[in-house]
């Protein structure tokens, strides 16, 4: 009886989740006395998992899985829990596993709790912490099924190195994955820039930058922070930005170590999507913003004033301690 916990891969590449909830999968297993195996498909990274506590890797070598399809990846991880008698699979709460989980624990007749934010207050009988109420409150929840499934919150447990010895197996997909009725018809990729979901840093801006001839700062700020660059809806939907920048409650959940708020007054919807993030900043030339209430920390100004002095100190910065 192990604990199985899906790893994403993008092009054969582990995701940065993929080592959070590797190293939640070792802290259960540890709990309950067990091992951690991995179900990962199409990567060329298994042995990696191996310092976060796995003992062994099911690489799924399946060509028609090489893209994200929620019910090919549901059939094939569900025949991995049966295979390995596995009680717990550990999932990550991504955009992605949030479409798969439902789809696994039908077939699974598991109960499934998502936006877990720490290892289980016990596991007889099983109990996790998870946010509730869009992230303005916490429900101990306990899951009474055969078989659990839990949702890690990303950025919520981090990263652990636990150095195991590993094995990895090369496996086919399930029987009906490829026949799913739900096909990729096209992927539209960030190249070359931080990920929303995998950023420990997130630059966002909204309608106070009046223009997307006026983004050039704020890209270059998140260049120098090495962040990724988000905006509200408003931007997006005006076409400002790219709808896969838009983040909240209605578009990307954010849950970084740093989100950076400019020209965003705080609609109730965006700071939930956004409330995970652990330390938030907020530049608004408005001091009765929204966001000032929700922020860690806040500037009143213009951000066409503060963003560029901003950029100048960190330039400083950086070349003072190059």
């Amino acid at each position: 009886m192990s604990v199985l916990v899906y790893t994403e891969s993008e092009q054969g590449k582990f995701k940065k989740n993929a080592f959070e909830v590797a190293s939640y999968a070792s802290a259960v297993a540890k709990m309950m006395g067990t091992t951690v195996t991995a179900i990962a498909f199409n990567t060329t990274e298994g042995e990696s998992l191996g310092e976060y506590g796995v003992s062994k890797v099911m690489n799924v070598k399946d060509g028609s899985l090489e893209t994200f399809n929620a019910g090919g990846f549901a059939a094939s991880i569900a025949e991995a829990v049966k295979s390995t008698d596995a009680k717990v699979v550990i999932l990550s709460s991504s955009t992605d596993t949030k479409y798969l989980a439902p789809l696994l624990a039908a077939k699974l007749s598991a109960g499934y709790a998502p936006n877990v934010v720490q290892a289980p207050d016990s596991t007889s009988p099983f109990v996790v912490k998870r946010t509730a109420f869009s992230n303005k409150g916490f429900a101990h929840t306990q899951i009474d099924t055969d078989i659990k499934i839990v949702g890690v919150s990303n950025n919520a447990f981090g990263a652990h190195e636990n150095k195991t010895e590993i094995s990895v197996e090369e496996i086919s997909g399930a029987a009906d994955a490829a026949t799913n009725d739900t096909k990729s018809v096209e992927i539209d990729k960030v190249v070359g820039k931080a990920t929303i979901a995998d950023a420990d840093i997130v630059v966002s801006a909204g309608r106070g930058m009046k223009g997307p001839e006026n983004w050039g700062m704020i890209e270059e700020l998140a260049d120098i922070l090495g962040a990724a660059t988000a905006c509200s809806k408003p931007v997006s939907d005006l076409g400002w930005r790219p709808h896969g920048e838009h983040v909240g409650q209605t578009g990307k959940p954010v849950a970084s170590n740093l989100y950076i708020a400019i020209g965003i007054s705080g609609a109730i919807q965006h700071l939930a999507g956004v409330s995970s993030s652990k330390t938030k900043v907020v530049i608004n030339n408005d001091p009765e913003a929204p966001f000032f209430k929700a922020a860690d920390y806040g500037i009143v100004g213009d951000a066409f004033e503060v963003v560029p002095q901003l950029i100048e100190k960190l330039k400083d910065f950086k070349a003072q301690n190059a």
